[in-house]
């Protein structure tokens, strides 16, 4: 879709996931739900729980209600990743944090080599900072109070997207509906393109695809990094990488610290499986 095209003139998917974990590569999508809204109405939907290859947590079933009960005949994301991918395919999307949603659906994109969608995402949460500041914060829930949209069960994927939908519907009302794809991507204050979610572009290089390894055969790595002017050699646990348009980082704990901190592999000299 064409950064000139006016909002008033998009087709919008928005959409929303639900996960067995907080990070791609350590954790699975478990449900997937998308709004396909053009011309001041929906006029498609796409909904469905998956199956992940590993039993959730108690704690994680306690977050979206999703058990492993209600997923055990469901299908697997790779029978339903294509589906997916070919609903939102031409369109503009949003999502409430869309870069926690991206980072899980480009590593399932990269899996079947699907090429990055062109068209980068809208995230309501960046944009409902710019647009209603005045808002207590600006988490999904509190938004829709803040804007007197009716309440729904929250937490699972078709609920959230609905509300993710409303809460995109009233920021466009509040900007002007002649307003370009374009005017959101600068309200939004930065551009959040699929193709710098993928991690074949980590895997190029030997040291960040040591990290990648590390999570994905839960083996220990060396890692040397900068620490201000002082180089630190670490043997740590990697749990996550992490994709981000601030700065692509590791969430790892040390052996010599079980607190799990965030090492930006801008800082990253070497690493070395172990």
């Amino acid at each position: 879709m064409h950064p000139t095209t006016k909002i008033k003139d998009l087709t919008l998917v928005a959409f929303d996931l639900e996960t067995s974990g907080g990070y791609p590569l350590d954790s699975e999508i478990c449900e997937i739900a998308a709004i396909k809204w053009k011309d001041g109405k929906i006029i498609d939907e796409f909904k469905t729980l998956i199956k992940p290859t590993k039993k959730m947590s108690d704690f994680i079933i306690g977050i979206h209600g999703i058990t492993n009960e209600m997923v055990e005949s469901s299908p697997r994301i790779e029978d339903k990743i294509q589906e997916f991918y070919n609903f939102i395919h031409g369109c503009a999307v949003v999502a409430h944090h869309s870069p926690f949603d991206m980072g899980f659906l480009s590593i399932e994109f990269e899996k079947k080599a699907f090429v990055a969608p062109s068209t980068p995402a809208l995230c309501t949460s960046l944009l409902a900072r710019r647009v209603f500041p005045e808002s207590t914060n600006h988490k999904l829930q509190t938004l829709i109070e803040f804007l007197n949209i009716p309440k729904n069960q929250a937490h699972r994927a078709y609920e959230d997207t609905v509300q993710c939908l409303n809460v995109a519907l009233k920021i466009f009302e509040k900007v002007g509906w002649d307003k370009t794809l374009k005017d959101l991507y600068d309200i939004q204050g930065r551009i959040l393109t699929w193709q710098n979610f993928y991690m074949s572009e980590l895997k190029k290089n030997p040291t960040f695809k040591n990290l990648i390894d590390a999570v994905q055969k839960d083996q220990r790595v060396r890692i040397i990094y900068k620490a201000g002017l002082i180089r630190r050699d670490e043997k740590v646990k990697v749990h996550a990488v992490v994709r981000s348009p601030d700065g692509d980082f590791i969430f790892a704990h040390t052996e010599t610290d079980p607190k799990i901190k965030r090492f930006y592999l801008s800082k990253l000299l070497e690493s070395e499986l172990i």
